[in-house]
């Protein structure tokens, strides 16, 4: 804990770097979080939605790239990829004493003066270009002449990325899971402080009804139709909410017994949650953000046991993990819940989503910030 009497002060200059404000997902709460801990931060973005956007980050002073004047790109940010490593170099951070860059791709790459302290806030390296490379050139609709694209541009991308990392003074990163990843691909060290959830939100219940749930952006690598051909078979009944651009595929393959209502917020999702048998999770995550919701409702989670999810769920505790992405291997993890071999308690599963509320993320953020700020002064400035 550090000292009142060494904490920032309020004259020191701060901006947020975000890769892009189109939406409210995990990266954005972080983004929330960060906004309270300061309320006078600067925020820039390659592209900014404020239709899309809470209020508390709207209130913000919010920069945008020359991305955002491009056509269509509220909706097709993907598309100018190309341009991002270039679009977030243009943004002139040198009033600031401050920079904290929230990363999962270009955000990181901010040019910074030698005395400004830049600390990143890494949701994950790159999916795309790293670890899921292959299942993105194997999954996506990728036509030959986009595939053969993206790999000669990707390989340019790695080198970028890899550059970019030691612009970054000092690495927070989301769970160990994440921080493997970092120090595999740019040999960086990071501190863990798992991102906000906001647990005291969520309605809690013991009594649950017999449909099972997945809450999930509608993108291949989620694994939502694995979960699908599971259902399909087993004939339970499982409600999907959640939209993207698989939403047509999977509807296409799902039986009766599978329900897709779109994406849904507030008192809805909540009570989605907190009525559900059990919440599927079938994809790797860095984090896994609604494998938390879940328990924060008392609702129990079978996922795939890898990622970010061996830190969040206790096995056999507040839920069960099956090993293999496979069809059977999910649904012999279902049989086994139903089963009641395993007993499960309601309360002991809202306790374990307690952790990561939003209170106790930003009182370590905000520590780790000031922290490492003075210890760069005191290296740097002295």
């Amino acid at each position: 804990m550090i000292a009142d009497k060494n904490m920032i002060s309020m004259d020191k200059k701060i901006a947020l770097v975000h890769y892009w404000l189109t939406g409210m997902r995990g990266g954005e709460k972080v983004v929330q979080s960060i906004c309270n801990i300061y309320p006078d931060i600067d925020i820039y973005t390659l592209v900014y939605d404020e239709k899309k956007i809470i209020d508390s980050i709207k209130r913000h002073k919010i920069h945008t790239s020359f991305i955002q004047r491009l056509p269509f790109s509220k909706k097709k940010y993907q598309f100018y990829l190309p341009f991002m490593p270039i679009a977030v170099e243009q943004f002139d951070l040198s009033e600031y004493d401050i920079v904290i860059s929230s990363e999962s791709g270009i955000a990181k790459g901010v040019l910074t003066k030698p005395e400004i302290c830049h600390i990143c806030y890494c949701h994950t390296p790159m999916r795309y270009i790293w670890s899921m490379y292959f299942d993105y050139l194997e999954n996506e609709k990728l036509g030959l002449f986009k595939r053969n694209f993206i790999r000669m541009y990707f390989n340019y991308l790695r080198l970028w990325d890899v550059a970019s990392s030691f612009r970054v003074d000092y690495f927070v990163c989301n769970s160990h899971n994440v921080r493997k990843r970092i120090l595999k691909y740019y040999k960086r060290d990071s501190t863990v402080i798992y991102p906000p959830v906001d647990v005291n939100d969520f309605k809690f219940t013991t009594k649950k009804q017999d449909y099972y749930l997945i809450v999930s952006q509608l993108v291949s690598y989620k694994r939502v139709d694995l979960a699908i051909r599971a259902f399909n078979k087993i004939g339970r009944e499982l409600i999907i909410i959640g939209e993207g651009p698989e939403f047509k595929r999977l509807k296409k393959i799902a039986g009766s017994n599978i329900k897709f209502i779109g994406w849904q917020s507030g008192n809805t999702l909540n009570e989605y949650y907190a009525n559900a048998r059990a919440f599927i999770f079938p994809g790797e995550e860095d984090f896994g953000i609604t494998a938390v919701e879940a328990q924060a409702s008392g609702t129990p989670v079978i996922g795939f046991g890898r990622g970010g999810l061996l830190e969040t769920v206790v096995d056999k505790e507040t839920g069960l993990f099956f090993h293999k992405q496979e069809t059977e291997n999910l649904i012999e993890a279902v049989e086994s819940f139903e089963s009641n071999s395993i007993k499960f308690d309601s309360y002991r599963i809202r306790e374990n989503s307690l952790k990561f509320s939003r209170k106790n993320f930003e009182k370590a953020l905000k520590e780790f910030v000031e922290e490492k700020y003075l210890q760069y002064s005191d290296t740097y400035l002295r």
